[in-house]
């Protein structure tokens, strides 16, 4: 049954950010029909909202180390499952980033260094915002997503409206900070653009890592402190 639920993780990482990345590497500047920002950030929100269907029920549809160290830190989450499910969600969006290389590729003109989805800060934030503003944002940012995901998920919290509630947010998240750091909220998305783009990508990773597992943290805790009760383990099906 674990193995299921690290399968599920890897597969639910990788449809974020193939379809999160993909709609920003190849549709969003699409000439004259480009989805630009919006389409981008309905991107990333959908496809936590159509995983969170799918396979909530099997592992609770983390799809992110921030939200799996942050559900541990709310309580919410067995401390002892978080390397499995991390290394599930990085792995499921390494894939996916080859996926999304090798079709990108294809178009005439194609260059991987122009960005390929990555995060940055300074010269390689989307606004030129620095990097402390950078680091702020996304630890905010990440706490936020994470005090709704407590919340939607908390036992008086309508039933079955929790993945809609989770995917808005990040849709939410999205339209913000885009410009500021191309939003990562989710080390896991950063790590698969950033191993081939390769450079200034992966020497700025450490900030996509650092700040948005800080801020998981802080939305886990507040929330926890905010209402303890009641509560479930987000992590699917029960083991055997």
């Amino acid at each position: 049954m674990d193995m299921k639920k690290y399968a599920a993780e890897a597969i639910g990482t990788f449809w974020l950010t193939f379809a999160g990345c993909g709609s920003a590497v190849i549709a969003a500047g699409f000439p004259q029909v480009g989805i630009g920002l919006v389409g981008v950030s309905l991107a990333f929100g959908l496809s936590v909202v159509t995983m969170a269907y799918a396979i909530g029920h099997i592992s609770g549809c983390h799809l992110n180390p921030a939200v799996t160290v942050g559900l541990a830190a709310g309580g919410r989450f067995p401390a002892g499952q978080i390397l499995p499910y991390v290394i599930a969600q990085v792995g499921g969006a390494i894939f996916a980033a080859w996926l999304l290389y090798v079709i990108a590729s294809g178009a005439p003109g194609f260059d991987v260094t122009k960005g390929f989805a990555s995060n940055g800060y300074d010269a390689h934030s989307p606004g030129q915002y620095s990097m402390a503003v950078c680091f702020v944002t996304e630890v905010v940012m990440t706490m936020m997503f994470l005090f709704i995901i407590m919340g939607a998920t908390h036992g008086r919290a309508p039933a079955g409206f929790a993945p809609l509630a989770i995917g808005l947010a990040l849709v939410m998240i999205h339209l913000v900070s885009i410009p500021v750091t191309n939003t990562s909220v989710n080390p896991a998305r950063s790590t698969g653009p950033a191993l081939f783009v390769g450079g200034w990508a992966l020497s700025q990773l450490w900030l996509f890592w650092v700040a948005p597992l800080i801020g998981g943290a802080l939305g886990g805790v507040v929330y926890r402190w905010l209402s303890e009760e009641p509560s479930g383990v987000v992590a699917g099906a029960k083991t055997a």
